[in-house]
């Protein structure tokens, strides 16, 4: 295996010498080249080699420098196969470039608080499976290291000095995530050194902080928004890590979304590259629930209520007036999960519109012949449309609007343009309507989290905290199948979770709605082969058929 990359000569030969002292290792079959895996097994990682083809997942572009693109594009992944089509994705550990650290006793054995748990610490062979449901002689598929405490943890409470940084757009929970940190930090692991880096990535190098404790955020849950503020773009890795290692900071806590995630790995790819004992963990944030592998983001439910509110009085509004029609238009750029969600839970909807399903206006089967339909049944009709659905239509009468800071198309308000459209349509055949457009976007995002994600992003704080303390870096935290786990940052930036047209729960809302798909039968098939496609790469060892057929004459498996 090569050297690790260290920040000095001595550390090259301390790290020659935890080589000597290491035990042996391991050789694995696996779908990959040049891989490394610690199993952390009694409490100290060792390292693992993995042998087998080189694949490397694409991330996509950075949010940063041209540099920073570049060192995105290239992760490394950790895997770990075993019987059954088991395979493990684990994330980087510090004693990956660092293999010397000792180890200190977790101080959470000593908290009266967790006196009365049967079992203080995370078994270090557990994983969480990413699919739950298999077939009896399916593969078991890809599994994550589960969240939690360890036994042994790889930094002292007193030389803690931690960060917290808050990315991207507004999102309920936000606060609640950043005082649980804190709390957690204190309370848990007696960590008083916490750093709120203000106003985004920006922030590290334009030395905007606040120093955070419990008292100072006691009281900010019950507020919408960041404590912090936040900024979209301002990613310069050199400038970042140079204030990072400036400060001593050496835990580094970023929330945000899938950009703001892939900017996190970045980071972690220069702290590794510099040799830095410092770990760096996400809390993936979007309000869109857009984000893959997890089952859902913090700030959904309570964006699902609001969205409730607005709903209701669009059907008021559209039940009080003489063909009246409520147009609500929801978060969602790529994604119509809130959309989704919150028809469904309203059951006064009468047409959802949301990116993956693409309508048409005009003719038979079109938007407007179902307006018509619904209008003549029941005098008033509600619609609900997510604000990244029909840009194509919108785009054939107007320019595109360019990108955001973080390098997202800006949408155009396809509200407004619907409302027009509407009413130029039922203008024309000579059909009076009163249509009442409501937008609660901003709204939605300023207001605090609910009782449900308060307790949700409680869990994902603590979470992330012990993983940190326990030594692990460039990973994000989630909820999968219901437990909290490790993902690497290279498995929530791949791609975006969708709402599935083809599945039973848009079936649910179209039953509820009665409006009519509006796709073809060639749009479902294409849909249906793309998840399939998807299912199949993301759920599973990856569909390379030389691969599968040199781990399966192999046979072996690490335990």
């Amino acid at each position: 295996m090569a050297s690790p990359p260290t920040a000095s000569a001595s550390a090259s030969e301390a790290a020659e010498s935890g080589r000597r002292s290491a035990p042996g290792p391991i050789d694995v079959p696996s779908p990959r080249d040049h891989l490394h895996h610690l199993l952390d097994r009694r409490d100290t990682p060792r390292v693992v080699h993995v042998e087998g083809t080189t694949m490397q997942r694409q991330r996509g572009e950075a949010a940063g420098d041209a540099a920073a693109a570049a060192a995105a594009a290239k992760p490394e992944v950790k895997l770990v196969t075993g019987d059954g089509g088991y395979v493990l994705e684990d994330v980087p550990h510090v004693c990956d470039y660092l293999p010397d650290l000792p180890t200190y006793s977790n101080p959470l054995q000593d908290n009266p608080a967790y006196s009365v748990v049967k079992q203080y610490f995370v078994n270090p062979d557990d994983t969480v499976c990413q699919k739950a449901i298999v077939h009896k002689d399916g593969p078991r598929g890809n599994h994550f290291r589960r969240a939690g405490p360890r036994q042994r943890v790889f930094f002292e409470s007193d030389e803690v000095h931690a960060c917290i940084v808050t990315c991207g757009g507004l999102c309920p929970g936000l606060n609640t995530v950043i005082r649980e940190i804190v709390c957690g930090l204190y309370d848990m692991y007696g960590v008083s050194r916490v750093l709120g880096i203000q106003g985004g990535y920006r922030g590290f190098y334009a030395c905007n902080t606040i120093d955070l404790s419990p008292k100072s955020v006691n009281d900010i849950h019950k507020r919408g928004g960041t404590v912090l503020g936040t900024s979209r773009g301002g990613h310069e890795t050199m400038k970042i890590v140079d204030s990072i290692q400036d400060r001593g900071i050496n835990q580094v806590y970023v929330i945000g979304g899938d950009g703001t995630q892939r900017g996190a790995g970045v980071i972690f790819e220069e702290i590794r590259r510099r040799g830095l004992k410092v770990a760096v963990a996400g809390i993936p944030k979007t309000i869109d629930n857009d984000i893959p592998v997890i089952d859902r983001s913090f700030g959904f439910d309570t964006a699902v209520e609001e969205a409730q509110r607005a709903i209701n009085a669009a059907h008021v509004e559209a039940g009080s007036a003489e063909n009246g029609i409520g147009l609500v238009k929801l978060m969602g750029r790529h994604s119509g999960f809130i959309a989704h969600y919150a028809t469904l839970a309203s059951r006064d909807v009468d047409c959802c519109l949301i990116p993956e399903s693409p309508f048409y206006l005009e003719g038979e089967g079109g938007l407007f012949r179902y307006l018509e339909k619904r209008l003549k049944e029941n005098g008033h009709m509600v619609i609900v449309v997510a604000e990244g659905a029909g840009q194509k239509l919108i785009n054939e009468t107007k320019e595109s609007m360019g990108k955001d800071a973080s390098g997202n198309s800006i949408l155009l308000d396809v509200g407004l343009w619907l409302s027009q459209k509407i009413k130029e349509h039922f203008k024309k055949i000579k059909t009076t309507i009163n249509l009442k457009y409501i937008d609660p976007t901003y709204m939605i995002r300023a207001i605090p989290s609910n009782a449900s994600d308060n307790v949700y992003c409680t869990l994902l704080a603590h979470s992330v905290v012990h993983g940190a303390m326990a030594g692990y870096t460039g990973f994000t935290v989630g909820q999968v199948n219901g437990r909290h786990c490790y993902i690497p940052f290279y498995r929530i930036t791949e791609k975006q979770n969708k709402v599935s047209i083809t599945d039973r729960m848009w079936a649910r809302l179209l039953s509820s709605t009665n409006q009519p798909s509006f796709l073809s039968k060639k749009d479902v098939e294409d849909a249906k082969m793309e998840e399939e496609r998807a299912s199949k790469f993301f759920d599973g060892p990856p569909p390379n058929p030389k691969v599968e057929d040199k781990v399966a004459s192999n046979g072996k498996a690490v335990k």
